[in-house]
């Protein structure tokens, strides 16, 4: 079982480097990309920026991409959705009460959300985008955020990719999603995000 492991280690190593230059190009669309269609697994993709550049400019590059993502998601929920919503919703108390709610949220509090790696920032990016947050704000809560966000993953990832040649390391990867699970649920409690 040990040497499947170590053998889909080398397969991940050897595509990282057979892909030269383009690395950091794909690296960064995907992760771009990732916060606009939500189904993209950032954790994967993250490790991937790791192992190939190292932790400093796999970290930088992660970081940069995840914040352009969110941000140009932000805008266009903002731009395309929010008149929309305006228009269609405007007898939904509910939901008016909601944006007002996260609207209101403070730059704290939104940062502990959008930093809890379980957190979808696909639709953070539409609630910021339609409650009309201002731009400053979010993006000073997307800076903070991501930084631990993009730490976690990346630890996380290359952790796992580690436990492919030593199986006790995914222990600790185990423990790490599990506490950062149950973090994302007393969060969600606490802010009565459900």
């Amino acid at each position: 079982m040990q040497e499947a492991f170590v053998n889909l280690y080398d397969t991940i190593m050897n595509f990282i480097a057979s892909i030269g230059i383009y690395g950091p190009l794909l690296g960064s669309l995907l992760i771009v990309l990732e916060s606009m269609i939500p189904i993209l697994p950032l954790f994967v993709f993250i490790t991937l920026n790791t192992l190939a550049f190292g932790k400093i400019l796999g970290f930088l590059i992660s970081w940069v991409c995840t914040v352009l993502g969110c941000t140009i998601s932000y805008f266009l929920v903002r731009k395309l959705g929010f008149n929309f919503v305006q228009k269609h919703v405007k007898d939904s108390s509910i939901i008016k009460k909601f944006l007002n709610y996260f609207k209101n949220l403070s730059i704290s509090q939104i940062v502990v959300i959008l930093a809890i790696p379980f957190t979808p920032a696909f639709m953070m990016n539409i609630a910021a985008g339609l409650a009309n947050l201002s731009f400053k704000k979010y993006l000073v809560c997307l800076l903070i955020s991501k930084i631990f966000l993009v730490f976690f993953w990346s630890e996380v990832g290359t952790g796992l990719v580690e436990s492919f040649k030593h199986p006790q390391n995914l222990i600790i990867v185990v423990i790490m999603v599990l506490a950062a699970y149950i973090l994302s649920l007393i969060i969600k409690k606490v802010f009565k995000l459900d």
